[in-house]
């Protein structure tokens, strides 16, 4: 396959959890990342040496999701990047993922609490896709991150919810505007999932964890490969008619 005929994407917050089992996921189906990382830099690097032994091409960056002055900077460095990497001017799919949790009710969230989920999940999302929209390609690919709490209630994740609530109402605006171009939007929404996410309750509190496979209706909590794998079938060649879409990944949880 020529470089130019190579699909990329762009996958933020990849060094880890969802982010990176979409990463590899995508590999899989034959695609070129750049995914970004905040902090960890060695593992982002090991998820790169790992997408290379798939045999794809793969660069990681440096961005933090709650700084959106450093977007611009940002976007001309992925511009660098498929330039040198691909010879290319432009990359196939955008995956929203980065983000980060805490459970904290609602009495008890403080404002420095609401702004940082603010910037990372809301504005980060909002200003990040804006700033990289010329290098995404007509025709390519956005996937935004939203969670199954958008729709069902648990205490103590109202700021984080309300957050992704924002994201879900945003693709459906994304998908309107971006149609012309061909571009389609939609909205990937996680259920519980074993991972480090909000500190590994799920994964690592056996009570929280059967608790919610107890209100799920296959039984048990979400993997990585579950939600890695149903965004790459949705970035996936047969599902270039699918837009403006909410698509939960849950297990059937609060059915």
């Amino acid at each position: 396959m020529s470089k130019s005929s190579t699909r990329i994407a762009l996958v933020t917050g990849a060094s880890r959890g969802l982010g990176r089992n979409t990463a590899l996921k995508l590999a899989q189906q034959g695609v070129d990342l750049i995914l970004t990382y905040k902090d960890s830099e060695s593992d982002a690097h090991e998820v790169v040496r790992q997408i290379e032994a798939l045999g794809r091409r793969a660069v990681a960056l440096r961005l933090d999701m709650a700084d959106s002055r450093s977007f611009g900077a940002f976007a001309d460095c992925v511009k660098s990047v498929l330039a040198q990497s691909w010879q290319r001017e432009q990359f196939d799919y955008l995956v929203n993922n980065a983000g980060i949790g805490f459970q904290a009710s609602f009495a008890d969230t403080t404002e420095e609490q609401f702004d940082l989920l603010f910037n990372i999940h809301l504005k980060g999302t909002f200003f990040l896709t804006q700033k990289l929209l010329p290098l995404l390609k007509d025709g390519g690919r956005i996937v935004n991150t939203s969670s199954g709490l958008a729709r069902f209630t648990f205490p103590g994740y109202a700021a984080y919810a309300t957050m992704k609530g924002g994201i879900e109402v945003l693709t459906r605006y994304l998908a309107k505007e971006l149609g012309s171009r061909g571009i389609t939007v939609n909205t990937i929404a996680p259920g519980a999932i074993e991972t480090d996410f909000g500190g590994g309750m799920v994964r690592d509190n056996p009570q929280v964890n059967a608790h919610l496979s107890s209100v799920t209706a296959l039984g048990r909590v979400g993997l990585p490969d579950d939600v890695g794998g149903a965004i790459a079938a949705l970035l996936s060649e047969g599902n270039n008619w699918v837009t403006g879409q909410r698509i939960e990944v849950s297990g059937g949880m609060m059915l």
